[in-house]
C-alpha cells in the first residue's frame, strides 16, 4: 500500500515551489522575468520557489497568467503520472503555438516585430 504523504503547508509550498520552476523552465524565463512580467519582486519569486513564502489568489492570479498556466497546474504533486502526462501535452501543445506563432510573425514580416 502506497504511504500517504501528509497535507501540510510546507507540502502546499514545495508543491508550488516544484511546478513554478517546470513552468518558467517551459517558458524559458528566469526568476527576474517572472517578476518583471507579474509585478513581483524577485526576491518574493526566490522565496516563493525556495518554499520560504506563500502566495496569496491574487499572487496565483499573477502567476497564472505570466506563465500561461492554470491555477491547479501550481499544486500537481510530483510524480503524479496521469495528472503529470496530462498537464505536459498542454504544456507541449502551449508551446507548439507559441513557436508557430513567433515563427509566422517573423516569416510573414521578415523579421521586423
Amino acid at each position: 500500500m502506497a504511504k500517504k504523504t501528509e497535507i501540510n503547508e510546507l507540502y502546499i509550498y514545495k508543491l508550488i515551489s516544484i511546478n513554478m520552476k517546470r513552468l518558467r523552465a517551459l517558458h524559458n524565463m528566469s526568476q527576474l522575468s517572472l517578476s518583471q512580467s507579474t509585478g513581483l519582486t524577485h526576491n518574493f519569486i526566490n522565496d516563493i520557489e525556495n518554499c520560504k513564502k506563500g502566495v496569496s489568489a491574487k499572487t496565483m492570479a499573477k502567476l497564472s497568467v505570466a506563465l500561461n498556466a492554470e491555477p491547479y497546474q501550481f499544486f500537481l504533486p510530483e510524480g503524479s503520472a496521469n495528472n503529470e502526462a496530462m498537464v505536459y501535452v498542454k504544456d507541449f501543445n502551449d508551446s507548439l503555438q507559441k513557436m508557430v506563432t513567433e515563427l509566422t510573425q517573423q516569416y510573414l514580416t521578415g523579421g521586423k516585430k
